[in-house]
């Protein structure tokens, strides 16, 4: 008998990848989506007719009950969330709603209708925001600066007390940044390889980006969802960091994005005004101490820094060549 899973968050860049690589494992794969009137497939198109979808809210306790009592998963994955940091100061109380309480509307719904699943909840390296120590592991404490990393630390503290409260096989992932082509145009990364994209094929001028020495710990989303994937297949639950151990600014990012487009000279092309992409707390330097994921899990990044721009980039330029080919 297959094994099956629910996904939230199924359109969104995580839960595409983890879709695909389930069914690669040949789960039966349920998504949770909202029911609006513009449905967003982009992501999941090519394996739509292969998984369920199943109607569900965040905001809705009784519908995520609904959804667990009549699929009835072995694996639940939460990776729904409201994702974009900048986002969470202009609607705070959406976030909190979607990203903190979500959590607990979907481990009430699991504790009523299928305790015996297993859980996992998306967490976040934002969660560490000032931080305390560097690298991060499991037992850095949490410092969130914006109302998203608050969020997502009620998210993962709730995961805990359910685990401890009720005896449910329920993890936490601390991610790190990862990215893809399916990340949205508003994260910087994406903004980088769109625009270079578009400056390549002479659609754009000028890039403009915020802090140049801002760094992070970047790495394949792909990669990434077979580390949630591995937590569920542990004997015990248990949270763990996913990172790559490596810090890298944005100005390096931009650097190997033009490289990659086969452009050597890209000053330019770019300019760095910090004023309008300021936070109102600035998050510092996050990089990801991932020994534990390593020796657990056996879980290492596949895809490197610089081969992760390379991807990216490759994939805007066929994106906007697509584009302007159906103009």
């Amino acid at each position: 008998m297959p094994k099956s899973a629910l996904i939230t968050g199924i359109t969104g860049q995580d839960g595409s990848y983890l879709a695909e690589f389930l069914l690669e494992k040949n789960y039966k794969v349920f998504g949770v989506t909202r029911r609006t009137s513009t449905p967003n497939y982009d992501r999941i198109k090519k394996i739509v007719n292969d998984i369920e979808l199943v109607q569900g809210d965040l905001m809705d306790q009784h519908s995520l009950t609904y959804a667990i009592k009549d699929t009835q998963p072995d694996e639940i994955y939460n990776l729904a969330a409201q994702s974009f940091v900048p986002t969470s100061w202009n609607q705070p109380v959406l976030t909190g709603e979607f990203t903190a309480l979500g959590v607990t509307r979907i481990l009430e719904a699991m504790r009523i209708a299928r305790p015996q699943a297993k859980f996992y909840q998306a967490s976040s390296s934002e969660m560490f925001g000032k931080v305390q120590e560097t690298p991060q592991s499991e037992t850095t404490p949490f410092y969130p600066r914006s109302p998203y990393g608050v969020a997502k630390a009620y998210g993962h503290w709730i995961t805990v007390n359910y685990r401890e409260s009720y005896d449910l096989f329920a993890v936490s992932g601390i991610l790190f940044n990862h990215e893809s082509p399916r990340r949205g145009l508003e994260f910087v990364t994406r903004k980088i390889s769109s625009s270079v994209a578009k400056i390549k094929l002479g659609k754009l001028a000028k890039l403009e980006l915020g802090n140049p020495d801002a760094k992070r710990d970047w790495g394949y989303a792909k990669d990434y969802v077979e580390a949630m994937w591995l937590m569920l297949q542990q004997d015990k639950p248990d949270d763990f960091v996913i990172g790559s151990g490596e810090a890298h600014s944005v100005k390096e990012f931009v650097e190997l994005a033009f490289a990659a487009a086969g452009i050597n000279d890209w000053q330019k092309y770019v300019q760095f005004n910090s004023k309008p992409y300021m936070r109102p707390a600035e998050v510092d330097y996050l990089i990801a101490d991932p020994s534990k994921s390593h020796k657990i899990l056996s879980w290492k990044p596949k895809t490197s820094f610089s081969e992760l721009v390379r991807i990216m980039v490759e994939a805007d330029v066929e994106r906007e060549r697509k584009n302007s080919d159906d103009e």
